[in-house]
């Protein structure tokens, strides 16, 4: 039978130290709370030999070996529906019983060469060596952000690991669900902005000019409107003036990478994103859909931080650094030194006014009832429903508004093509008469 070492606190508040034989690390924690101690480190004493373990885990050279296989190169992270995968089916193994390394082991074997392969190969092998898995997975950043390592530590505590990761898969979920709804939304405006680019590109481009050559052939006064777009059109071609290096077709097909380097480059700096996040939040249309996001984000991740046991001024700590917008990591920020002085968490949150008069109300009664978790996933539920009426009335917005701007371009570029040919056919009328 394996033996842990573990370290915890007794009632006093004094650390204590020893072993204990237990099959497997849940159990060796539930032994531990057991003798009244409250277990801080639980990992279990390597094993001399590679003969394997009481859990009839792969012994240690054969780990050894997978990992000599070959090494993978990535660049960036793992992406959110990769972990979320990960994470449900973590927890579906954890809770049909089987032990948690040979989990990991198979979620390891069935992953394609890449970054995560690679990062779960590490965890197997700290695991191996009688790392607890959270401390495994804060080694991988890339993969495992803070609110994730710390879910996992309070379910390892607690002994419900299975429990805490079904709830951090459906949290997980429930984002993703919310990005994706909002990704799709913003599909369409952007589609149809772009092809509209391209195709008034092309014609200042290709079909002004040749219209120009008409004007000049018949030595027509051309009206200010038509003067303006054929000047517009020599810039974009890049005929503007001999000064004049790069097409203006280059530039407005460039501008969109340019502004996202640009804005992305502004928000690395402090500053620069605290100012991005308030202007975007104070937007017309839409800040409040951002707000309104920001809002669900947070409850959802301080209500599933709770519920797994996290201590308050710590879920509110990951809550602020997970938050992405510093308003909202402004107003937790206030809220924690509140609590930690012994107020209460609606007081500074209804100071801050950075959340609407119900959600702030609905927190109050939940710390007054003791059901501070229940009442922010409910207010995240809500503002989920909310996001997706406030997508769909953007849209329907959106539409009418992109058609309007759309033909007020065609028009006015019409418009300015035809004013001189109706020059053009009253001067030869008169040249008939």
């Amino acid at each position: 039978m394996p033996t842990y070492a573990y370290e915890a606190m007794n009632s006093s508040g004094k650390s204590q130290k020893g072993t204990i034989e237990a099959t497997t690390s849940e159990e060796a924690i539930k032994q531990i709370r057991s003798q009244g101690f409250f277990p801080t480190s639980v990992r279990e004493q390597k094993i001399k030999g590679g003969g394997g373990d009481a859990k009839g885990n792969a012994p240690r050279e054969v780990a050894k070996k997978k990992k000599g296989k070959g090494f993978n190169i990535a660049i960036g992270g793992v992406g959110l529906k990769k972990m979320t995968l990960f994470t449900r089916q973590l927890s579906t193994l954890q809770d049909a019983g089987l032990p948690l390394l040979r989990s990991l082991q198979i979620l390891e074997s069935q992953q394609r060469p890449g970054l995560m392969k690679s990062i779960l190969g590490g965890v197997c092998e700290d695991v191996e060596s009688g790392s607890t898995l959270s401390d495994a997975l804060a080694k991988h950043p890339k993969a495992f952000d803070r609110l994730y390592c710390k879910m996992v530590n309070a379910g390892e505590i607690g002994g419900v690991l299975d429990v805490i990761l079904q709830r951090l898969a459906d949290f997980m979920e429930k984002g993703q669900r919310l990005r994706r709804r909002i990704k799709g939304a913003l599909i369409y405006p952007v589609v149809v902005i772009s092809i509209a680019i391209l195709i008034v590109t092309g014609i200042m481009y290709y079909v002004i000019p040749k219209f120009q050559e008409i004007f000049n052939d018949f030595d027509v006064q051309l009206p200010s409107l038509t003067i303006f777009l054929v000047s517009a059109s020599k810039w974009v071609a890049g005929q503007s003036s001999k000064d004049q290096v790069v097409p203006g077709a280059i530039w407005i097909l460039c501008s969109p990478v340019i502004i996202f380097i640009f804005f992305k480059l502004i928000r690395k700096t402090g500053p620069g994103r605290a100012y991005t996040d308030i202007i975007r939040v104070k937007l017309p249309v839409i800040g409040p859909l951002i707000k309104k996001t920001a809002i669900a984000r947070f409850t959802r991740t301080l209500g599933t931080l709770i519920s797994a046991g996290v201590p308050i001024l710590e879920a509110i700590n990951i809550t602020k650094d997970t938050s992405g917008n510093f308003v909202f990591e402004r107003a937790l920020g206030k809220v924690h030194d509140s609590i930690r002085e012994g107020d209460t968490f609606s007081n500074p949150l209804r100071e801050s006014k950075v959340c609407d008069a119900i959600v702030v109300n609905m927190i109050d009664v939940g710390e007054e009832t003791g059901d501070l978790d229940v009442m922010l996933m409910k207010i995240a539920d809500n503002y989920d429903e909310e996001v997706d009426v406030a997508v769909a009335s953007l849209l329907s917005l959106l539409e009418p508004f992109m058609v309007v701007i759309l033909g007020g371009i065609v028009g006015t570029i019409v418009l300015a093509l035809f004013l001189p040919l109706v020059s053009m056919i009253e001067s030869v009328s008169q040249a008939k008469v």
